[in-house]
């Protein structure tokens, strides 16, 4: 790597691969050059060859032919994912595989055991776990001021039909595979255990033009651990929060860009026992078991300079990825992470067998 510069190549020039890889590696020329970009649509390698001045290729194979590549990038359509990132591996590539890593355990162990046997970085493009709200939660949570956490939904809905290659079972289609990989990555990051979590999943076709699901709902229970509620819906026209929190002292409500958080202090509350006989008013009139407690409420917008989401959360990545392939650190997103949240997809597709007869 030549002045430590990443020497990259990017599979796919479609919506991920040119809009958020292409668009954020090229603005990157002090961390990451793009050397090399494939697509099978001619009208794509021409602009990919005038937008980033790099070789275009029309099939990937080509290019693992080169020595001069440091990092591969699979950003073609789902279903080629852990296939093609199986053969960056064993042609001696670090590879950066987008979303959804693969459909099944078993293609992510096998991933997992090449890179390891070749010594290659195998990495997933889970950048949502830098979204900026993201971590403000954790934050929040870490503080300790709403308490145990009893429950925490996620919800990454709206109302849309649609009718792409992504509604296509064959292609790995679905909001399962395409959006769930997101609020996945982070519901299970608050879980933050090893421990396989009881799946319970529901969902359903309801405006989709293909065959796969555009409504899933899924509850995670662990022992220890709250309760996690995540819904990705095509169905919901009124759209609340992306994120609602339960706990013992108060809760959190927000979206991507604006969260609101109120909890009480234990030791500014009035001390309670538990009264068995009958509640009464000072009049002697029946009374109904109830108090004021002082709320705290505090607030967080998303800043100026992150406003561009797609961006904050790509470079934050991009990032992490780079000091894991210059400087030799750890990567913060883990294959053995993500095999969790496929192993839990793997568990709704299974459970939901029904709808795909339909």
């Amino acid at each position: 790597m030549g002045k430590n510069l990443v020497r990259v190549a990017i599979l796919g020039q479609g919506r991920s691969g040119r809009d958020i890889h292409g668009r954020y590696l090229f603005s990157a020329k002090d961390k990451y050059m793009i050397v090399a970009a494939c697509d099978v649509l001619p009208d794509r390698r021409k602009r990919a060859a005038q937008e980033y001045g790099c070789d275009v290729y029309s099939d990937y194979r080509e290019i693992l032919k080169r020595k001069d590549i440091d990092l591969f990038i699979n950003a073609l359509p789902s279903h080629l994912h852990a296939c093609v990132t199986e053969e960056i591996l064993n042609a001696g590539f670090n590879v950066l595989c987008d979303k959804p890593l693969a459909k099944k355990v078993k293609e992510v162990d096998r991933l997992i055991k090449t890179a390891k046997k070749k010594k290659k970085l195998l990495a997933i493009f889970q950048q949502s776990r830098y979204s900026p709200a993201f971590q403000q939660i954790k934050k929040i949570i870490k503080s300790g001021v709403l308490g145990r956490i009893v429950q925490i939904s996620i919800a990454y809905n709206g109302f849309s039909r649609r009718w792409d290659w992504q509604t296509l079972q064959r292609f790995y289609g679905g909001s399962l595979l395409n959006t769930g990989p997101h609020p996945l990555d982070q519901a299970l990051n608050l879980l933050n255990t090893d421990k396989m979590p009881e799946v319970t999943c529901t969902m359903d076709r309801v405006n989709t033009y293909g065959d796969a699901e555009d409504y899933v709902k899924i509850l995670l229970r662990t022992p220890g651990k709250p309760l996690i509620d995540l819904e990705i819906s095509s169905c919901c026209a009124y759209p609340c929060f992306n994120y609602n929190i339960q706990a013992s002292r108060g809760g959190l409500k927000g979206t991507l860009t604006h969260l609101e958080w109120k909890y009480y202090k234990p030791q500014e509350a009035p001390e309670r026992k538990l009264q068995t006989s009958p509640l009464a008013q000072p009049d002697g009139t029946p009374a109904y078991c109830s108090e004021t407690l002082k709320f705290y409420e505090e607030k967080w917008d998303l800043p100026e300079q992150q406003k561009d989401l797609f961006m904050t959360m790509t470079d934050a990545f991009y990032n992490m990825l780079y000091d894991a392939i210059v400087r030799g650190k750890k990567l913060e997103i883990t294959p053995q992470q993500v095999r969790q949240q496929i192993a839990v997809i793997e568990k709704c597709h299974k459970q939901n067998k029904n709808i795909y007869r339909k």
